[in-house]
């Protein structure tokens, strides 16, 4: 399966998939990394594997005509699957419907609670138990797309909110691979709000 990873950052989660599929653990490719902004890290990243890299700046376009740019730059590449990893934009309805069910995003809280920015300082200073992290199919709202895959991780009396970000991003790193491949491999159907996993054909 051919992907697009969008990044606005330093683009970890991108380079957890890259990993991946170089350990082969995830039957994918990567066919373009896509960034709003030209100082991202993980540009640096992708340069030195050798994936194409193409920044596509988002400054004084509105939503609309910045999206029209990045689907024409997807198909350019023949992308499959949209991943984004830290790109910080909210995609519009004309995005969603160019990849319909073929848009996934990390978010890392448990959501529904706790969307947008600063999902883990949300969920440390409300003092949650437990949070963790989502991968969910995008549709044109913040967050709010079906639930593909969720990892909890406890919130510890010790925890800062960098202790307890510094783990929910190794969960990150763990869960999205693992969503990708069951997309890859035809295993995901939607249903309404709820996605449902075929199981594994063994035989």
């Amino acid at each position: 399966m051919r992907l697009g990873i969008l990044i606005s950052g330093r683009g970890s989660n991108f380079e957890a998939i890259a990993n991946s599929i170089a350990r082969g653990n995830l039957d994918a490719g990567i066919a373009i990394v896509i960034s709003n902004r030209a100082n991202a890290a993980g540009l640096e990243i992708a340069r030195e594997r050798g994936l194409p890299v193409r920044v596509i700046p988002s400054q004084g376009l509105d939503r609309e005509a910045y999206d029209a740019l990045l689907v024409d730059e997807l198909r350019t590449h023949e992308v499959e699957l949209v991943c984004l990893a830290g790109f910080m934009r909210l995609l519009s309805a004309h995005f969603v419907r160019a990849f319909p069910d073929r848009v996934l995003n990390i978010h890392p809280s448990l959501l529904p609670a706790f969307p947008g920015l600063d999902a883990q300082r949300q969920a440390f200073e409300h003092g949650v138990k437990i949070t963790g992290c989502t991968v969910h199919f995008v549709d044109e709202f913040l967050d709010s797309g079906p639930i593909l895959m969720q990892s909890a991780v406890p919130v510890l009396d010790s925890d800062t909110v960098e202790t307890l970000s510094a783990r929910i991003l190794a969960q990150e790193h763990a869960i999205y691979s693992k969503s990708i491949q069951l997309v890859a491999e035809g295993r995901v159907t939607i249903e309404g709000r709820r996605v449902r996993i075929r199981e594994e054909d063994v035989s």
